[in-house]
């Protein structure tokens, strides 16, 4: 249900696959040398980076990519991973990295003269054709025996979009252009589940709003999300109710009807299918 998974294309290029399937958090650790800049994907989920003895810490949050790079100290991995996570990590060495790049360096903020010896740390969005490399990297299903190429291969056009800086975000250049349009279309699909958590539409009406057909609707957000429309908002309604709880401000009967229930037994059973516990219970535990 949960795995970390470790690609060494070679001695300065490494990938790890992290896939948390499960209800649990996980943790993982790992030394990182000094000289290697981290790239970590967030493609769901959520997940935390301590350092410095757990006293600095950093999320990676749903859609967001964060780079790290000191060229003076490690930074080793200590990663506390969110259940339903998906995350892709590539450690590349800064030699190999300029090699990359070779005089057209100057637009790679920390490659420049200014940069080229100081700590980075960044955080971007990731693009809807960056989702789709992150996606195939998680199907992969070809033969074993080559295994290490395709992820290498799709390492190094992942790091090409990531520096694909359009001086007119708008104009779409994506050789994914057909691919990349649905994504925006089922990314759109989710923020208005969330935003309608409590009375959400049907799919038949969800898929009129985002311009999608039902059956690219429900293959589509399995793809991306790993779930159906309705499993993946029945776990979100859920944390977002332990969340509600957890604040102190609303007793039982209120949160279940703010994420949709209307009587709190379902709720109730809702929240025990979810988490194996009723709602009070889980509070009593809390607060002992």
């Amino acid at each position: 249900m949960s795995s970390a998974e470790e690609i060494r294309v070679d001695d300065e290029f490494i990938l790890i696959r992290f896939q948390n399937d499960s209800d649990e958090e996980m943790r993982y650790e790992r030394p990182v040398k000094t000289g290697l800049i981290q790239f970590h994907f967030g493609l769901k989920g959520k997940a935390k980076f301590s350092f410095n003895q757990g006293n600095y810490a950093l999320e990676l949050k749903d859609e967001k990519s964060l780079l790290f790079y000191n060229p003076e100290k490690e930074l080793p991995l200590h990663l506390d991973i969110a259940p339903k996570t998906w995350i892709i990590s590539i450690l590349i060495s800064i030699k190999k990295f300029h090699g990359l790049f070779t005089s057209d360096a100057a637009h790679i903020p920390f490659l420049s003269e200014q940069n080229r010896d100081k700590k980075y740390y960044g955080e971007e969005n990731i693009t809807p054709s960056m989702a789709i490399v992150l996606n195939q990297m998680f199907h992969y299903n070809l033969n074993p025996t080559i295994k290490n190429l395709y992820y290498k291969g799709k390492g190094y056009e992942l790091l090409s979009l990531f520096f694909n800086k359009n001086e007119d975000p708008d104009i779409e250049q994506c050789p994914f252009l057909v691919d990349e349009e649905n994504v925006k279309k089922l990314k759109k699909a989710k923020e208005i589940i969330i935003a309608n958590m409590a009375e959400p539409p049907t799919l038949e009406a969800l898929s009129d709003q985002v311009g999608l057909n039902l059956k690219k609707l429900k293959s589509g957000f399995k793809q991306i999300y790993g779930d159906t429309v309705y499993g993946f908002l029945f776990d979100y309604k859920m944390e977002h109710a332990r969340s509600l709880l957890d604040s102190g401000s609303y007793n039982v009967n209120e949160v279940g009807l703010k994420i949709g229930y209307s009587t709190a037994s379902h709720f109730i059973a809702a929240f025990k299918k979810k988490f194996g516990t009723t709602p009070k219970k889980y509070l009593l535990e809390k607060s002992n």
